[in-house]
Protein backbone atom coordinates (compact mmCIF):
# COMPACT_ATOMS: atom_id res chain seq x y z
CA UNK A 1 0.00 0.00 0.00
CA UNK A 2 1.20 3.16 -1.03
CA UNK A 3 1.26 6.02 1.80
CA UNK A 4 2.71 9.30 2.66
CA UNK A 5 6.30 8.75 3.35
CA UNK A 6 6.60 5.70 1.08
CA UNK A 7 9.29 5.21 -0.94
CA UNK A 8 8.49 4.43 -4.39
CA UNK A 9 9.71 3.78 -8.32
CA UNK A 10 8.36 4.48 -11.51
CA UNK A 11 7.28 1.81 -13.16
CA UNK A 12 6.35 3.25 -16.48
CA UNK A 13 8.33 2.43 -19.05
CA UNK A 14 6.73 5.39 -21.09
CA UNK A 15 7.73 8.03 -18.34
CA UNK A 16 10.28 10.38 -18.33
CA UNK A 17 10.96 9.14 -14.97
CA UNK A 18 11.38 5.54 -15.39
CA UNK A 19 13.08 3.63 -12.88
CA UNK A 20 13.76 6.98 -10.54
CA UNK A 21 13.46 6.21 -6.72
CA UNK A 22 11.64 9.01 -4.85
CA UNK A 23 8.91 9.47 -1.92
CA UNK A 24 5.58 10.46 -1.84
CA UNK A 25 4.20 13.62 -0.11
CA UNK A 26 0.73 12.66 -0.92
CA UNK A 27 -1.95 10.52 -2.21
CA UNK A 28 -5.23 11.42 -3.59
CA UNK A 29 -7.83 10.58 -6.09
CA UNK A 30 -6.07 7.52 -7.15
CA UNK A 31 -2.31 10.14 -7.62
CA UNK A 32 0.03 10.08 -5.59
CA UNK A 33 2.33 13.31 -5.42
CA UNK A 34 6.34 11.88 -5.17
CA UNK A 35 9.12 14.18 -4.76
CA UNK A 36 12.53 13.62 -6.36
CA UNK A 37 15.54 14.86 -4.76
CA UNK A 38 19.14 14.58 -6.78
CA UNK A 39 22.15 16.88 -6.52
CA UNK A 40 21.52 20.09 -6.64
CA UNK A 41 18.01 19.32 -7.72
CA UNK A 42 14.40 18.89 -6.42
CA UNK A 43 11.26 18.16 -8.23
CA UNK A 44 7.58 16.85 -7.19
CA UNK A 45 5.78 15.13 -9.98
CA UNK A 46 1.93 13.67 -9.75
CA UNK A 47 1.71 10.22 -10.92
CA UNK A 48 -1.13 7.75 -10.97
CA UNK A 49 -0.41 4.88 -8.36
CA UNK A 50 -0.88 1.90 -11.19
CA UNK A 51 2.88 3.61 -12.35
CA UNK A 52 4.47 3.13 -8.92
CA UNK A 53 5.64 0.36 -6.69
CA UNK A 54 6.86 0.51 -3.40
CA UNK A 55 10.76 0.01 -2.80
CA UNK A 56 12.40 -2.24 0.48
CA UNK A 57 14.27 0.64 1.76
CA UNK A 58 15.78 -2.17 4.53
CA UNK A 59 17.13 -4.61 1.75
CA UNK A 60 21.07 -4.81 1.85
CA UNK A 61 21.24 -3.49 5.25
CA UNK A 62 23.20 -6.25 7.30
CA UNK A 63 21.65 -6.67 11.16
CA UNK A 64 23.52 -6.18 14.40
Amino acid sequence: MILPGSAVRVTNTQDTYYTFQGLVQRVSDGKAAVLFEGGNWDKLVTFRLSELEEVDTTAGKKKK
